[in-house]
């Protein structure tokens, strides 16, 4: 039997520790205010010990942001298996609502762009385009199932942004406890916009 490579497995335990810490530090500190070295401290590492796994506080911001938007494409897919084309947007649109309402983290960390005073920062041209590629794929399935209830492309597309700006809202207001001026509740509202949604879609096809 192969020996595991104990150097490869240390440095991933590493690199898993950096990722750790950063999500504590831009937790607390937002992307503009983390620095790599308040990162490399709660690590218990030195700043120059960071840059052996990443270049920049926007690369580690970046590697975390990733693997949040997989984990996200990922319950989407699962969510549309072995079912209708109905079935399957109404799915896909509550398990993104799910995967941000039980992950406020996440939430916070995908909207890293509105962090003071909702400045238009990223975390680098290259790294943006990679991540807004990211969460469109993500949310392909609910764009997907549209056009298997009959909906044109342009049309899938507009839903699948639809049910991304509608989720987000109420989670914003769910999070930040909001919804409760409303005397309602963010995932029964969030049910009610896909039950008109999917028959919307319905009538058009």
């Amino acid at each position: 039997m192969p020996r595991p490579d104990r150097p490869s497995a240390a440095r991933e335990r590493k690199r898993e520790l950096i990722l750790d810490a950063a999500r504590a530090v831009f937790a607390a500190e937002g992307l503009e205010g983390a620095s790599l070295r308040a990162i490399a401290a709660r690590a218990g590492y030195t700043p120059a010990a960071l840059y052996f796994h990443f270049d920049s506080k926007e690369a580690i911001y970046g590697e975390l942001l990733g693997e949040s938007l997989e984990a996200l494409g990922e319950a989407l897919e699962s969510a549309v298996q072995d079912t209708s084309a109905d079935i399957a947007l109404r799915q896909a649109s509550m398990a993104f609502f799910d995967f941000y309402a039980t992950r406020p983290g996440d939430l916070d960390l995908g909207f890293y762009l509105f962090r003071g005073g909702m400045k238009p920062a990223g975390v680098g041209a290259d790294r943006d385009r990679q991540l807004n590629a990211a969460l469109a794929n993500a949310l392909q399935p609910i764009a997907e199932a549209a056009i298997d209830m009959g909906a044109g492309e342009a049309d899938a597309r507009r839903v699948m942004v639809d049910v991304f700006a509608h989720a987000t809202g109420l989670l914003l207001l769910h999070h930040t406890g909001r919804i409760r001026m409303f005397g309602t509740e963010a995932k029964a509202q969030m049910t009610g916009y896909v039950d008109e949604l999917v028959a919307r879609i319905e009538r058009l096809g």
